[in-house]
């Protein structure tokens, strides 16, 4: 890389001319204008180094306070009188510094609470060497489930609380002082002063546990010292919890912590664990390197789990499956999240990104790190810019897992609707971001846990293993891993791994996919020649607006096809690497069909001319085109028609074919994609004929899985079943509605309980068509419900009610006591399914604006409520309005939400401008 600076401009020139946007002249101004924007942030100086942590604490569950004390082994790497630390909400009592063989040195402290830092000042300078940092300090058990925090539970109908914590990316600081940077990394020694009838864990086992001696009602409790890790890894869970165990194939102890009482619930979990952790020591080729994992379903938790090494914790709703009364959706979703978590001991704890140092690698190619040598230029530093490397990887393994323990899940087909579609959505916006994405104060970091660096990030790598093969794949995931274990790491460290084992030219093709945003639609052409099929196809961003695609663009493209003659057999025609290039298949006669982006494994959307699409129809209805083709297919037909380059009518004509569709992955997209349609036509007369039209295209399938479960169906008809008679009873089928009725009722007298499958297309039904009476009992089973899994569907369901003042009592309901506040999200986006329901959710919104920020303080889950509250209004009047109340509230962790809400109101109007009066035409 050649950089130099002229008057204007920071030129960048790379080796290589095949990628001009990553080597394209930047604009210096725009850049250093943009930094001048952000958050003045500095990361911590490098003059002082923590090594080792002694941290004891003691919390006080009926004050909500703890107290703290901590022996910090440091190096002093040059002379300084100063020590600067992360700190927040916390009140430091006495701090000292003993270098090795010296003197204790009292020092005096100073709060930066805008930077989230802590500046302890010392009379002399404190000389190079070792010495330990003692300090003492009180903070606050807080309700806003980060840091150190308390979570509400019952036993009976007693009320009490747990002291728990969640550190990711940036809370330790709630909890101790500490160096809370994911590239600083320590060893820790934990020990906690707890209630003697509470349960008290850590990331290692038990070391010693005893009475205090001045309280008999207290105990300690330390823990074996932890590998070296980052502070966001460390956890402590102080409660009242039952527990199932067990060990894994290796001799690894596996525990699931469980509210009192249902220690059941944790089997399911158990043992989905001691599958994986064998699995993932045979992937990895490295075992397991702690004794002990611990799962533990938390009450009041933000995210879905945390992947704290040896100490993982869940939400409620991710851990616990009822043998007797969960839904098979519910048992996916907790195998797929322990997957998930479990595969980050590994790829996150382990190995950690975030490499604090350049990523020197000389065998990459320079155009590689062009970004990111020009934001280092310009003193931007790396921090969580490779968030992407824990998440992204884990979100794709975590099926590969799944797969191996359940192949009936058949999880891979649902990968392609839940993540691969849900990236391509978000990353086809003008507001989307690289997967790699520069981060700056604390405050800005739970926006990049996005569906980019989970779902794209996923997506990408799915596409890598594709490309590479199993075998190439594994060996340099051992290299790397190997490699880089208790270190932390950068992208490009994976790719020198994985280029090494296959050699192939993975960081070229993967620079292509993480450094700049979006992804191509390939365009293709073909010529019959003989018994030959010749194949044109070229390569352009993907615009969700539509309109001239930017120059500059270009991916290094993994092109692979099906043909008729063997659907099941994908083969890799090459990797396309300019705007255009032409492949020959052998052997495909004339009229037969050719699909490319086999299996759907490729980031990009594919556009065929119209022949090409026609002759695919026929193996779409007699489903010989495979699952992940039919869905691929569809998806990207709404795509292009919400981009304008495709009429609406077209697809909807086109997804007449999908009439005898059987597989409920293929099922869900169409239910999913038509549901975005619907959406925006009830801002238009022909609403009705649509839902008559859907009703029609969705009578088939009702009709085949019925209401009863057959003997012989198999593990995902009863999803199927979920999808189908939702829709038809939201749509208002009389026999769907008259059914779900009768269900109900029987299911409210205690008549004929609803199996689990059953109860979220029941409820919604109901409530969807029904009066206060249905809402109200609807309620009572609320009040009821013992599994917090029924709370969380008898919620989302709420929002479902037509009439205005039962809509205005859900969202009230969504911010009292009897609600989660972590789940109060899902009450208020479930309101936002009609468009009646969605102006008063907003309308509820801005009145709330205050109390929901305090709640949330910028966390994902108020991006979250942004995104579900805006998102779907489809007027230009709406699109100024939410701009313009945020630029009066701003919202710096939900910018970019904002953004892509805004965006998405303007295509929504756009493509009801374009298509209304032909689809009304069509429609009728």
């Amino acid at each position: 890389i050649y950089l130099y600076k002229g008057p204007k401009k920071l030129h960048i020139s790379s080796r290589t001319a095949r990628f001009p946007l990553l080597s394209q002249s930047v604009n210096a101004s725009r850049f250093t204008s943009s930094m001048a924007c952000q958050k003045n942030f500095q990361r911590l100086p490098k003059n002082v180094v923590p090594k080792h942590y002694k941290l004891k604490l003691k919390p006080d569950l009926q004050k909500f306070s703890f107290e703290g004390s901590e022996d910090i082994t440091v190096e002093v790497v040059c002379p300084t009188h100063k020590i600067k630390m992360n700190s927040v909400d916390i009140e430091v009592q006495e701090v000292s510094y003993t270098p090795e063989g010296g003197e204790e040195l009292k020092g005096s402290i100073n709060y930066c609470p805008n930077e989230e830092e802590l500046v302890l000042d010392f009379p002399c300078q404190l000389q190079p060497g070792k010495g330990t940092l003692t300090i003492k300090y009180t903070g606050e058990l807080n309700d806003k489930m980060k840091g150190f925090y308390r979570s509400r539970y019952h036993i009976g109908e007693e009320e009490k609380f747990a002291a728990v914590t969640q550190f990711e990316a940036t809370d330790a600081r709630r909890a101790f002082p500490c160096w809370d940077e994911p590239a600083i990394k320590a060893t820790f020694d934990v020990t906690l002063v707890v209630p003697s009838d509470k349960v008290a864990l850590s990331n290692m086992p038990i070391i010693s546990d005893k009475a205090v001696e001045e309280d008999e009602g207290l105990k300690e409790v330390s823990y074996s010292t932890t590998p070296i890790m980052s502070t966001y890894l460390l956890a402590f869970v102080v409660g009242e919890f039952d527990f199932v165990e067990g060990a894994d194939a290796n001799g690894v102890a596996v525990r699931v912590y469980t509210p009192v009482g249902k220690s059941e619930q944790g089997n399911f979990a158990l043992d989905v664990a001691v599958k994986t952790l064998p699995f993932y020591n045979d992937y990895f080729g490295i075992a397991y390197p702690l004794p002990k994992v611990d799962l533990i379903a938390i009450p009041d938790f933000s995210a879905g789990a945390m992947e704290n090494w040896g100490l993982i914790t869940y939400r409620e709703t991710a851990l616990l499956v009822d043998p007797e009364n969960s839904s098979a959706r519910c048992k996916q979703w907790v195998a797929l999240v322990v997957g998930h978590e479990l595969a980050h001991q590994w790829f996150g704890n382990l190995v950690t990104m975030n490499w604090r140092k350049d990523c020197e690698n000389p065998k990459m190619h320079s155009y590689i790190r062009t970004a990111e040598f020009v934001y280092r230029a310009l003193g931007k530093p790396e921090w969580w810019t490779h968030l992407w490397l824990n998440e992204g990887f884990a979100s794709w393994i975590e099926y590969l897992c799944v797969d191996y323990c359940f192949p009936e899940y058949d999880v891979w087909t649902q990968f392609v609707n839940n993540d691969l579609g849900q990236a391509l959505e978000m990353d086809a916006l003008d507001n989307s971001h690289p997967i790699e994405v520069e981060v700056g104060h604390p405050s800005e970091v739970d926006e990049i846990f996005d569906a980019i660096s989970y779902s794209k990030g996923s997506s990408v790598i799915r596409m890598l293993h594709d490309y590479l093969g199993d075998e190439d794949f594994r060996k340099g995931m051992n290299i790397y891993l190997t490699r880089h274990q208790y270190q932390n790491t950068c992208t490009e460290h994976l790719w020198s791994a994985l280029e090494e084992a296959s050699g192939k030219p993975v960081g070229e093709m993967m620079a292509t996919w993480t450094k700049q945003k979006g992804f191509p639609v390939l365009k293709v052409d073909q010529e019959q020649c003989g018994k030959d099929r010749h194949l044109t196809v070229s390569q352009s961003k993907f615009m969700a607006g539509g309109g001239p695609a930017p120059s500059g663009y270009r991916w290094l493209v993994p092109v692979s096809v099906l043909t008729q003659s063997q659907p099941d057999q994908p083969m890799l025609l090459g990797l396309m690497d300019n705007c255009s290039k032409d492949f020959c298949l052998h052997f495909v006669s004339h009229g037969q069909w050719v699909k490319l982006n086999a299996g759907t494994v490729g980031f990009y959307r594919v556009m065929y001319p119209s022949e090409m699409l026609q002759a695919l129809m026929p193996a779409v209805k007699d489903l010989s085109l495979p699952p992940k083709d039919r869905l691929g297919l569809q998806s990207d037909l709404f795509a292009l028609s919400r981009a304008g380059l495709t009429p609406a009518v077209d697809v909807l004509r086109t997804v007449g074919a999908y009439k005898n569709e059987t597989d409920f992955t293929v099922w869900s997209n169409l239910s999913s994609n038509l549901s975005s349609i619907s959406a925006i036509l009830q801002y238009s007369d022909i609403y009705p004929a649509f839902k008559k039209y859907v009703i029609n295209l969705f009578s088939k399938i009702a009709s085949d899985v019925g209401w009863d479960p057959k003997p012989d169906e198999d593990t995902l008809t009863p999803l199927l079943r979920e999808v189908v008679l939702a829709r038809m009873g939201r749509y208002g089928d009389e026999a769907t509605v008259a059914e779900a009725n009768k269900r109900f009722e029987a299911h409210c007298s205690g008549e004929a309980k609803l199996p689990a499958d059953l109860k979220s297309a029941v409820y919604t039904t109901v409530l969807s068509n029904g009066d206060s009476q249905v809402y109200e009992k609807m309620l009572k089973l609320y009040d009821e419900a013992d599994m917090q899994e029924e709370r969380v569907r008898i919620g989302r369901a709420l929002g479902s009610v037509e009439d205005k003042e039962l809509i205005q009592k859900v969202l009230f309901f969504s911010l009292s006591e009897k609600v989660r506040a972590q789940d109060a999200v899902f009450f208020i986006s479930g309101c936002t399914g009609s468009a009646v329901g969605r102006e008063l959710a907003w309308k509820f919104f801005k009145e709330n604006f205050l109390t929901l920020s305090d709640r949330y303080q910028g966390g994902f889950l108020l991006s979250r409520l942004v995104q579900s509250t805006t998102e779907h209004f489809a007027t230009e009047d709406m699109a100024a309005e939410v701009d313009e109340f945020f630029k009066e509230h701003p919202l710096p962790s939900a910018e970019r939400t904002i953004q892509q809400s805004i965006e998405n109101i303007k295509l929504n109007a756009k493509w009801l401008e374009r298509e209304e009066e032909a689809v009304k035409k069509y429609l009728s």
